[in-house]
């Protein structure tokens, strides 16, 4: 009997996933609220607190995934919390970045991994368009795949673009993490760095028969897009209520 699987949503995109019996932390940004200056002009961000306590949330941790290093997805207080020899998976841009932090155990993976029995596939995509785009920098998202258990494809910080949409038909997951915030810097309004309502909507018609779990919203102060935006948005799109799950901070999601 296969272990049951859960995702559970801390804050923006950290997440604990429970899956083949392994608890895996996701972009871990563990600072206090109010740490950093504002964004877009509105809030310190984060601007909200940890549902959990630091300690519950890397307690027993036996892997970390890292999209990217925006510190909104790996800060100083995860790299100053975790464990260096903890298991830590990330893309071959940030290879440098976690040498020098002095993971000894930090894994870069260029294509895919397998680690416990669970794949792990690395996948691209763009934190933005145009201009902004290249100031942005890479990012990556990840798939996880081992048997008996669902298929989760975590989006990482992209907007809809052709790589997204073939690594849903590649991979035909069961559940979609996307990171829906619909962030935009202040001069760069039109040109969103993530998936907002609309964009979100396209993946949620083009995402077969999975699940979509809607993350990355009201904890910075540029992200536009709200959970109750996209719970509308949703609604006048006419997608069915349990396609779309926009979980609350500290909300486990049964899989």
């Amino acid at each position: 009997m296969a272990t049951s699987a859960s995702i559970q949503l801390i804050r923006n995109a950290t997440l604990i996933i429970h899956y083949a019996g392994k608890k895996i932390l996701v972009d871990p940004m563990l600072m206090p609220k109010d740490s950093f200056d504002p964004l877009a002009g509105k809030a310190r961000n984060p601007m909200v607190g940890l549902p959990v306590s630091i300690e519950e949330i890397v307690k027993d941790v036996d892997l970390v995934l890292v999209t990217h290093t925006h510190p909104d997805h790996f800060d100083p207080v995860a790299s100053a919390t975790l464990n260096k020899s903890i298991k830590l998976i990330n893309q071959p841009a940030d290879a440098e970045y976690f040498q020098k932090e002095g993971f000894t155990k930090a894994e870069t993976i260029q294509e895919s991994t397998i680690w416990n029995g669970i794949t792990i596939t690395r996948t691209g995509g763009a934190h933005g368009s145009g201009e902004i785009l290249k100031q942005m920098g890479t990012v990556s998202g990840f798939v996880l795949q081992a048997t008996g258990q669902p298929t989760i494809y975590i989006v990482g910080d992209s907007i809809w673009i052709d790589e997204v949409a073939q690594a849903l038909q590649k991979y035909t997951p069961d559940y979609i993490v996307v990171n829906s915030g619909g962030a935009a810097f202040p001069g760069f309004e039109t040109t969103p760095i993530l998936m907002e309502e609309e964009q979100t909507m396209t993946l949620l018609q083009e995402s077969g028969k999975a699940k979509v779990i809607a993350v990355h919203m009201e904890a910075l102060d540029h992200c536009r897009t709200t959970r109750s935006s996209l719970h509308q948005k949703a609604a006048e799109a006419g997608i069915a209520k349990d396609k779309l799950v926009i979980p609350q901070d500290g909300e486990v999601v049964t899989l």
